[in-house]
Order: C-alpha cells, then structure tokens, then sequence
C-alpha cells in the first residue's frame, strides 16, 4: 500500500508541534523549579516542590471550572 492510500503523507502536524513545545516548555518548568516551599493553610504545613503545588493548584481550579460549568449546563 501506498502512503496516499492510508492517508499518511508523512507531514507532522502542526498540533503535533504544539503538543511538543508545550512538552518541551513543561519539562524546563520542573526543572527550574524543584526548590522545596512550605505551604501554610490554618494548622496544616506541607513541604512540597513549587512545580507540584502549582500542578496542584492548576488541577483543583480546573475541577472547579469543570464543577461549575456542569452546573451552568443543567441550567
């Protein structure tokens, strides 16, 4: 079979590229930021690496956003 045939041109597409910068971006981000920071909320002191809570953070405001916009749906 030819290339053509199993529509496979051999092209790299460009969300492919995309997808690997934001890879290559997000692998330079944990590197930058392994340094360790304390997180304070009322009694409780947690010891983490800044890029995992910020990972963190991001996931629960994306379960926010989802939680919300399912709410709006049923509207």
């Amino acid at each position: 079979m030819r290339s053509t045939e199993t529509g496979r041109t051999g092209r790299v597409e460009p969300s492919t590229w995309v997808g690997l910068a934001l890879a290559v971006l997000a692998i330079a981000f944990v590197v930058q930021n392994r340094r360790e920071v304390r997180i304070e909320l009322f009694w409780l002191s947690v010891g983490a690496p800044m890029w995992l809570v910020l990972l963190l953070i991001f996931l629960v405001g994306w379960a926010v956003g989802a939680l919300v916009r399912r709410r709006r749906a049923r509207r």
